[in-house]
């Protein structure tokens, strides 16, 4: 433990060294002054605490389910939700569906003992991962009742390595840990750890509600209309875009909307003179632009996303020639036959989404062209497709149900 809480001290002081040349280090260290007078001017004395961790935006995405889920059914209970990263923070620091929102102090003893008797949480919920020990050690002592959900375990996580013993005593500190599949629980068992229930994966709850309540978005709408397939590209990075590039000088008849990862105007604008083709971006349109010779279209804002893909026929999701692809399970909601990189091995919606014909791996350009001609000269595979894709979601909703009643005791 000595050695882990050096490792938080060193994290910690690298951030201020950061801070000095970093927006998002300087975010990281700003949201943490004064935290815990903050949160003794926040949150008043007495109430009944459901606290949810989530590590960043992606994990939110996973949690907010669960939290809306709580705020529904059980209004007993306010809600702290806590980020450790800024990309999660400064983009849902106003989310109307949790009561307090704050960032989580680094994760000292003395932060630890600190925050827990500020907050007094009655139930602790971490999502997916984000393993804190000197918290989880606090959790444990307080009497908290704390859970970890949507979780997912590998071979080679730190819990499974030799030198892994203090991980796996903070796993042991969780009432119950709701994992994502059979072969999570197994490496768990295998470890002696056997508090633990299948629940799947929250995302999937997440994204159907996102479908059922996807908004009207004009500009897209009607970018869409008027003939040719839409394909979405979602997540991109450059490398993807390479790819797309190409894709779009290959197919004149098809109109594209691209969505980058990281919305950098001037990358934008490169990328715009490069194809060679009509193009708007999504900000610098109007109702009254006329969209009719544009063939592609930006999205260079954050949030829309998700809605964005109602008016597909086919999608793609970026980074899967980096570190791994981005969410498809937003696409996949809307029936989309779906396309992305070669790195997806981690991602177990990928595999399966592959072995039952609703998704695509491609290396290059000539592979996405090949998979686009097949479905666009095959109307049946091309319903046949969607229908898989929409399919997958819908078997694999669930989770937070399940999660609400063995928290909440009706198991």
């Amino acid at each position: 433990m000595l050695l882990y809480n050096i490792g938080i001290y060193l994290f910690a002081a690298g951030m201020r060294l950061a801070a000095l040349f970093h927006p998002k280090a300087r975010l990281w260290l700003r949201g943490r002054k004064h935290i815990f007078r903050r949160l003794r001017e926040a949150i008043p004395e007495g109430e009944r605490i459901f606290w949810v961790h989530a590590a960043s935006l992606g994990e939110f995405e996973q949690g907010r389910p669960l939290i809306e889920a709580v705020r529904a059914g059980h209004p007993e209970y306010k809600i702290l939700l806590t980020f450790f990263s800024p990309s999660g923070y400064e983009i849902r620091k106003n989310y109307p569906g949790a009561d307090y929102i704050f960032y989580l102090p680094a994760d000292t003893p003395r932060n630890a003992r600190r925050f827990l008797r500020t907050v007094r949480p009655e139930i602790a919920v971490f999502v997916k991962y984000e393993f804190w020990l000197n918290f989880l050690k606090q959790l444990r002592r307080s009497g908290c009742r704390t859970f970890i959900v949507s979780a997912i375990f590998r071979p080679d996580s730190v819990f499974f390595r030799w030198y892994g013993g203090i991980f796996r005593r903070g796993l042991r500190t969780f009432e119950r840990l709701f994992v994502q599949n059979s072969d999570s629980e197994l490496l768990l068992d295998n470890i002696g750890i056997s508090n633990i229930s299948i629940a799947g994966d929250t995302r999937f709850d997440r994204v159907n509600a996102i479908a059922a309540s996807a908004r009207r978005i004009g500009i897209a709408e009607r970018f869409a209309q008027g003939g040719g397939h839409v394909f979405v590209a979602g997540s991109t990075w450059p490398p993807d875009e390479e790819l797309l590039a190409e894709l779009i000088a290959r197919r004149p008849g098809m109109k594209f909307i691209i969505a980058p990862h990281e919305i950098d105007p001037a990358r934008i604008e490169r990328l715009r003179g490069r194809l060679g083709c009509p193009s708007a971006r999504y900000t610098e349109c109007t109702e009254e632009t006329d969209l009719s010779g544009v063939r592609v279209l930006f999205i260079d804002t954050i949030g829309i996303l998700s809605s964005v893909y109602r008016y597909a026929d086919y999608a793609y999701i970026g980074g899967g020639f980096g570190v791994g692809i981005h969410n498809i399970l937003e696409a996949a909601t809307f029936g989309l036959p779906i396309a992305f990189g070669p790195n997806y091995g981690k991602f177990r919606e990928a595999r399966e989404m592959i072995a039952l014909g609703a998704a695509r791996s491609v290396r290059e350009c000539g592979e996405l062209n090949d998979w686009l001609e097949a479905l666009e000269s095959d109307p049946q595979l091309y319903e046949h497709t969607r229908r898989l894709s929409a399919r997958y979601i819908g078997e694999n909703k669930g989770a937070t149900e399940k999660i609400m009643r063995y928290i909440f005791g009706k198991r």
